[in-house]
């Protein structure tokens, strides 16, 4: 189907309500039509930021391999007297054997009146 061409046609602009030439005639991005003097472009804040999915996985990733042990961890005396220390991979903190410690803090005196 064809259309008119509107050269001899007018228009009522949506905005200022004047008439003006069809031709002249301008959409906005909300649809409505105004003249040239009322025109204003859509602001590029009323356009969301394309929202894309997260990267979950990793591109080329390589098989998982086991890690040598560092050799930290559990400190064991062999011998206290040369001070002589083997390592052993147990969690630190879980057991030290060969080592005996005593201490004196000092004295404390109360008084009460």
């Amino acid at each position: 189907m064809s259309y008119a061409s509107g050269k001899y046609a007018y228009f009522i602009c949506d905005t200022c309500g004047f008439r003006y030439k069809y031709t002249k005639a301008r959409m906005t991005w909300d649809n409505s039509k105004v003249c040239h003097e009322c025109y204003e472009p859509k602001h590029p804040q009323l356009d969301p930021p394309p929202i894309t999915a997260d990267a979950e996985a990793l591109h080329q990733p390589r098989p998982e391999v086991t890690l040598p042990q560092s050799q930290l961890g559990l400190v064991k005396t062999t011998n206290a007297s040369a001070g002589g220390m083997t390592f052993q991979s147990d969690p630190i903190g879980s057991k030290l054997e060969g080592l005996q410690t005593s201490g004196n803090v000092g004295s404390v005196t109360v008084s009460i009146t």
